[in-house]
């Protein structure tokens, strides 16, 4: 038995000796020892340790690594075939998989707000990181001008859903419609200093739009959208938050889905259904995203029954001067150049806004960039201007810019000033004129945009 032991020792020691000579012999041939799975793990995570202390370098390695992998001569008992299909396999797996995902859109859209609702809303969609779009009625947004903001500075879209979803006066004439839509639209272009062209008609299009609602809101730029999928959370009262879930899980999943919910008072329910229903299309590899007006729009089939409510049809003159002119406030923005006292500047789009036949921009941009200096007086509300001789004093309390000429005569202009993101908003017109720079010449064509002035 003694001799058996020795002779069993011997043997693994001669085994363990042979395999040391194989690997001593075979590395500088370019053969890769496998080695255990232990020391395998152990090298990773050394790997792993550097690459978190030194990122840089760990970026650049793996690109290192594959190219001394193919050119080794190690690499020569792998078939070629073989090295060249993996990369063309993984190519492949990613196409079908994008292929799968392609085009699966969700919207999710939110009517009748903003309430204390919506910033829970607006925190769930932070937390899940995805986007909605909120169709606000302009009496609810005056209420909570600073839920719109939030709205826009996390990235979510805004549309107009009309000022006060009274049906008897939307649904009356398409008049009554329109001045909604405009009342609203002015609404959030005073919060934000933006215009949206998205439009959703409360309680949808299908039994409230005639082919005159349709063709006419068309023709002044905006995009009516309705839905595919909708959440059920206003058929009645306090709809329950699971059945909001099933009501959407019901619906028979499409390429580009939107979602109707409702984010008014009420609807805490739909608040608490909202994180699974976010789930639920994560789920099935939707992305996530807001309607723009790029985007073809979901709109319901016109009911063949709505022509027997007789109701007037806008005059010729009404459209030609209300709505036919409409569409221009949607089309991209040029920027504007301003030329005054030999000195020219630049406004870029948002930076400016015509309203009413005249150019407005923040007094501190224009006048900073012509070279003006601008202080502002919290005491007395007012932006004092000094620019070369002339002196101009912006006083907000009374509406009036005041200049004081060379004669010592005092000149008082009446201005409508608006306040945007702790900007002041002046029009150029009044404001050149005090500085002894009047305009002589206002150019707007498809290619330009141009003020000059003396």
């Amino acid at each position: 038995m003694k001799q058996r032991r020795i002779s069993g020792l011997m043997l693994v020691r001669m085994m363990l000796l042979t395999l040391v000579l194989i690997a001593a012999i075979g590395a500088p041939l370019g053969f890769q020892p496998q080695g255990l799975p232990e020391v395998k793990a152990h090298a990773m995570k050394e790997q792993a340790a550097v690459g978190s202390a030194t990122h840089k370098v760990n970026l650049a390695t793996p690109q290192k690594v594959q190219t001394v992998n193919h050119s080794a001569v190690g690499t020569a008992a792998i078939p070629a075939a073989l090295a060249s299909a993996k990369p063309k396999k993984k190519v492949e797996t990613s196409q079908e998989t994008k292929k799968k995902t392609q085009g699966k859109t969700v919207y999710l859209t939110f009517d009748d707000g903003p309430s204390p609702h919506t910033d829970q809303v607006l925190e769930i969609l932070r937390q899940e990181k995805v986007t909605g779009t909120f169709f606000v009625l302009g009496q609810q947004a005056k209420r909570y001008p600073e839920v719109i903001r939030r709205i826009v500075d996390a990235g979510h879209a805004l549309g107009n859903h009309t000022y006060n979803h009274d049906y008897d006066a939307l649904y009356d004439s398409f008049g009554h419609f329109w001045k909604q839509v405009k009342a609203t639209e002015e609404v959030l272009r005073e919060i934000t200093g933006t215009r949206t062209p998205l439009v959703r008609a409360p309680g949808g299009t299908y039994g409230h739009f005639d082919k005159t609602y349709f063709s006419l809101l068309e023709q002044g730029g905006y995009k009516v959208f309705d839905w595919n999928v909708d959440s059920g959370d206003s058929k009645r009262k306090g709809v329950p938050a699971d059945e909001i879930v099933s009501n959407v899980k019901n619906e028979k999943p499409q390429d580009q889905v939107i979602v109707l919910m409702h984010d008014g008072g009420g609807h805490e329910e739909t608040v608490k259904a909202l994180p699974e229903i976010i789930h639920y299309y994560k789920k099935l590899g939707y992305e996530f995203s807001t309607l723009s007006a790029e985007q073809k729009p979901v709109q319901f089939t016109l009911d063949r029954g709505i022509g027997k409510k007789n109701r007037p049809a806008p005059s010729a003159e009404w459209v030609a001067s209300n709505v036919a002119p409409n569409a221009a406030l949607f089309e991209p923005e040029l920027p504007l150049t301003v030329e005054a006292g030999s000195v020219q500047m630049r406004l870029d789009a948002g930076e400016y806004e015509m309203l009413d036949g005249q150019y407005l921009a923040p007094v501190r941009t224009v006048m900073e960039r012509l070279g003006a200096e601008v202080y502002w007086s919290e005491a007395t509300q007012s932006a004092f201007i000094e620019w070369g001789e002339a002196s101009v004093i912006a006083d907000t309390r009374r509406g009036v810019l005041t200049a004081e000429r060379k004669d010592g005569s005092v000149v008082e202009w009446e201005v409508r000033f608006d306040r945007k993101a702790q900007a002041l908003w002046i029009p150029l017109r009044p404001l050149l004129e005090a500085l002894n720079h009047p305009i002589v010449e206002a150019v707007s064509t498809a290619t330009e945009r141009r003020v000059s002035a003396l």
